[in-house]
C-alpha cells in the first residue's frame, strides 16, 4: 500500500478543491482570502508531491486533467471527513449535548463500568452519562426503541440479536460464590451434587446467563436445587451470601472484586464450559453520538487493563 506523502497538507487539498470547483485561480484566491500567487504556488507544490499534473492552464481558466478529476473525488471526501471530525469533536465537548445513555448488565456494573466511567469523565466530554441497569430483555428493548445508545454486558442469545451488532471485549466464566468458611469449603472431597442441598441464588428466567446456568447444572450432574432465590442484584446477593450458607451462581465479573479481596470465596469446580463473551451491543446501521464513541474507546482500554495482554 502506497501512503500519501506526509508533506501534503490540508491547505493543499482545500486550495485544489476550491480551484477545481470555480475553474479559476483568481476566483479561488478570493474565496480563500489569499493572494493569487499563493494559490498558484500551493497547486504547484501539490502537483510536485503527487507527481502528476492536476490542471490544464490557460489565461482565463483552468480545467482538470484526468488525474485531477480522479484526485478531486478523494480530496473532497477527505475534506468532508475532516469537517465531520471537527464537528463531532465540537459536539462531544458541548455541555448542551444530549445525555450518553448506557445500559449496563450486572457482569460489568461492579468492575468494568466504574473503571471505564472514570476514564470517560476525565476526557472532559460535555454529555452527562446516564447508566441504566436492569434485566437483559428490558435493556435490549430500550436499545431497540432508541432509549439507550449502547448496552454493555454478556451477549444475548442469537434470537434476541436481530437488528443489533455485538462487539466483544473479553470473555469470562460463571462462578459459584459463597461466604468465607462456608461448610462446602471445609469438605475434604468436594462433591458438586452437594450444591443441590443448599439454598442457591440463580439468575431469573430471561436473563442472559440463565440458560448457561441450567446447562451447567445438568452437565455437572448437579440435581435441581430444592430451594432457590432468583436474582442478579449485586447488593442483595453479596449481603445474603455473607449472612447465610447460600451458593450464588453468577457471572464472575459481578463478584470479581469480592473474590480478589477475600470477602467471598469460589467453590472448587471447573467452570470453563460456562465462559461467554462480554462486550458492547448496539443498533445496526445507526450511528453513535460522539460521546458514545469516546466512551467506547475508554471502555476498550479498561477491558484491556482488566484482562491483561491477549
Amino acid at each position: 500500500m502506497v501512503a500519501l506523502d506526509p508533506a501534503v497538507r490540508l491547505r493543499h487539498l482545500a486550495t485544489f478543491v476550491a480551484v477545481a470547483r470555480v475553474g479559476s485561480v483568481s476566483r479561488a484566491a478570493e474565496r480563500l482570502h489569499v493572494t493569487q500567487p499563493a494559490v498558484s504556488k500551493t497547486l504547484r507544490e501539490l502537483e510536485t508531491l503527487l507527481g502528476a499534473a492536476l490542471f490544464e492552464r490557460s489565461h482565463r481558466a483552468v480545467t482538470l486533467t484526468s488525474f485531477g478529476t480522479l484526485f478531486l473525488r478523494h480530496a473532497e471526501a477527505g475534506l468532508e471527513a475532516f469537517d465531520e471530525g471537527a464537528r463531532a469533536l465540537k459536539a462531544a465537548r458541548d455541555p448542551a449535548s444530549l445525555p450518553l445513555r448506557i445500559g449496563a448488565l450486572p457482569t460489568v456494573s461492579a468492575r468494568l463500568m466504574p473503571m471505564a466511567m472514570q476514564r470517560f469523565l476525565a476526557e472532559g466530554v460535555g454529555a452527562v452519562p446516564r447508566v441504566v441497569t436492569g434485566p437483559n430483555d428490558y435493556l435490549l428493548g430500550q436499545l431497540r426503541e432508541g432509549q439507550l445508545d449502547v448496552v454493555i454486558g454478556r451477549m444475548a442469545d442469537p434470537e434476541a440479536m436481530d437488528g443489533f451488532l455485538f462487539e466483544p471485549l473479553y470473555s469470562e466464566p460463571l462462578c459459584l460464590a459463597v461466604r468465607p468458611h462456608h461448610p462446602l469449603l471445609a469438605t475434604p472431597a468436594f462433591r458438586p451434587a452437594a450444591i443441590a442441598g443448599c439454598l442457591v441464588l440463580v439468575p431469573p428466567p430471561g436473563s442472559v446467563i440463565r440458560s448457561v446456568v441450567d446447562r451447567f447444572l445438568l452437565s455437572a450432574g448437579i440435581p435441581a436445587p430444592a430451594r432457590v432465590v432468583e436474582t442478579v442484584s449485586l447488593a442483595f446477593g453479596r449481603a445474603f451470601l455473607l449472612d447465610t450458607d447460600a451458593v450464588w451462581i453468577i457471572s464472575e465479573g459481578v463478584v470479581a472484586r469480592d473474590l480478589a479481596e477475600g470477602a467471598l470465596k469460589r467453590l472448587p469446580l471447573d467452570m470453563a464450559t460456562t465462559r461467554g463473551a462480554v462486550g458492547v451491543t448496539r443498533r445496526a446501521r445507526v450511528a453513535l453520538p460522539a460521546s458514545a464513541e469516546i466512551f467506547l474507546a475508554n471502555l476498550q482500554e479498561s477491558a484491556r487493563a482488566l484482562t491483561g495482554p491477549a
